[in-house]
């Protein structure tokens, strides 16, 4: 990738230099052989036309005279021949000129692409000899990993040779450690910890004895008949404090049913009163519409007000 991009470097290099030479080349032409001025058709967009242009008239024989200007008759004019002539002449002096541009536009063209070839081989030539380079660089990168990766296979299979057979001496002796020790023999002795009587090496322990196993056993059973004892007595209190929430609830209920009866006997009670109280009511009202309030006004009444001025 990176022989890649250096060429396409170069190749775009070479394209922007080639570019850039041809639009020189080109301006170069343009400013030498193709001015303004050389135009024949410059006379009609020239800016000085008017401060170059001769004067309307310089005598009699002013080829420029017009037949309106009433200075120059048909069959008059006098220096055809030589105008023709040099006509002629002109036109051939152009006729080389352009010969001329024409051919040194060939040459500096054939100048150009000569020179735009040989740049083009040099940077061919170029990049081929990186190229080249490149690839005895890769080469040699190449010879010299697969030495180097040779020569750690030799080193890693002879480690692995020595890893092996250490490791195959190590066990042999690890086996005759094994066979001639404390731990295939079963020694009791050596399950014993130095940090106490009652304390055993876990690796080395090969389990209790008889006496150790009636012991634990008897405690075994100490704590089931204990556990026995203790869920009697919890079932005993717990029957009692249901008992007791019975008889709360009991004399709750007898209490909500006395206060029932008590808020009845009250309720009838005041039904009572109110009933009283209704009757007293009405018998007052019927009393005060028919004693006091029996002397209604007439109408004779109200008519002896607002009769007089004062």
């Amino acid at each position: 990738m990176k022989q890649n991009d250096k060429i396409l470097c170069i190749l775009d290099e070479r394209q922007k230099r080639d570019t850039q030479h041809l639009n020189k080349a080109l301006n170069e032409f343009r400013q030498s052989y193709q001015q303004p001025e050389t135009r024949r058709e410059f006379d009609l967009s020239n800016p000085q036309a008017l401060k170059k242009e001769m004067p309307a008239r310089l005598a009699d024989s002013d080829p420029r005279c017009t037949v309106s200007g009433l200075q120059k008759f048909m069959g008059e004019d006098l220096h055809s021949e030589n105008r023709w002539k040099f006509q002629k002449e002109q036109t051939r002096e152009w006729l080389l000129q352009q010969h001329k541009e024409w051919m040194n536009a060939l040459a500096d063209k054939k100048f150009a692409d000569d020179l735009h070839d040989k740049h083009r081989l040099e940077l061919d030539q170029r990049a081929m000899n990186l190229q080249r380079i490149d690839e005895e660089t890769q080469r040699a990168i190449c010879v010299t990993t697969k030495e180097f990766n040779k020569a750690q296979a030799a080193e890693s299979e002879q480690k692995r040779k020595l890893e092996k057979q250490q490791e195959l001496e190590d066990n042999i002796a690890e086996i005759s450690n094994l066979l001639k020790g404390d731990l295939l023999s079963e020694n009791p002795q050596q399950a014993v910890s130095s940090f106490g009587s009652g304390r055993v090496i876990t690796d080395r322990w090969k389990g209790m004895s008889q006496e150790q196993l009636k012991e634990i056993r008897d405690i075994q059973m100490q704590q089931v008949l204990e556990k026995l004892r203790l869920e009697e007595e919890e079932r005993q209190r717990n029957a009692e404090w249901d008992r007791q929430r019975v008889q709360a609830a009991r004399a709750e209920l007898l209490y909500e049913r006395h206060q029932q009866r008590q808020n009845r006997e009250l309720r009838r009670t005041l039904d009572n009163l109110n009933m009283q109280l209704s009757q007293e009511q009405k018998s007052r009202n019927s009393y005060l519409d028919e004693e006091v309030y029996a002397n209604f006004p007439s109408g004779q009444y109200y008519t002896q007000f607002n009769t007089t001025s004062r």
